[in-house]
């Protein structure tokens, strides 16, 4: 069949906390054969909180594999078999201590598509109402406000790598610009 690869065999590699690997063997198109890696991953949420003011929530946070602090969206790991929505909505009060009125549905993003099944729900919360941030009990971060057009400019402007993050920012820009209200 053509683009299309059949697993003819499986082998588990190592089960953790967060992810899972295996190497598949696949047969190709052509009758050849082939070893794929593949990360097995949950997956996850993410929000863009944009307050009254249009200033959005963000975070910064250490991140070990890259040893550097990132600006990122509100964000988490869905548990397997987790309601997206729930898990953006438990990370932006976590997190930030946000809660929201209204929520909208910015689609998934597949951030690694080559080896690893992770796939990111992204939402645009509008209308919050803070009360107390819940960090987990592992967690260490800074809540940043900036106003959004700051946000964007830092995604143009590659000071924002995180793909999640550019790609959320970017969709709630297309649907804020485009509303006539």
């Amino acid at each position: 069949m053509h683009l299309e690869e059949k697993t003819t065999d499986s082998k588990p590699v190592f089960s953790g906390k967060v992810v899972d690997l295996r190497v598949d063997t696949v047969e190709l198109e052509d009758g050849s054969s082939a070893t794929r890696e593949v990360i097995s991953h949950p997956g996850g949420a993410c929000v863009v909180p944009l307050d009254d003011n249009g200033d959005i929530i963000m975070v910064k946070q250490f991140r070990y594999p890259f040893g550097t602090q990132l600006i990122e969206v509100p964000a988490g790991k869905l548990n397997y078999g987790e309601d997206p929505y729930e898990t953006a909505l438990r990370e932006l009060k976590e997190e930030t201590g946000a809660v929201c009125d209204k929520v909208t549905d910015l689609g998934v993003c597949y951030p690694t598509v080559a080896y690893d099944t992770e796939k990111i729900h992204m939402y645009l919360c509008e209308g919050l109402h803070f009360e107390d941030r819940h960090l987990d009990e592992d967690e260490f971060l800074d809540v940043i406000r900036m106003p959004f057009e700051k946000a964007v400019e830092m995604v143009m402007n590659n000071e924002i790598p995180d793909a999640k993050s550019q790609i959320a920012i970017l969709k709630s820009m297309v649907i804020i610009n485009g509303r006539t209200d």
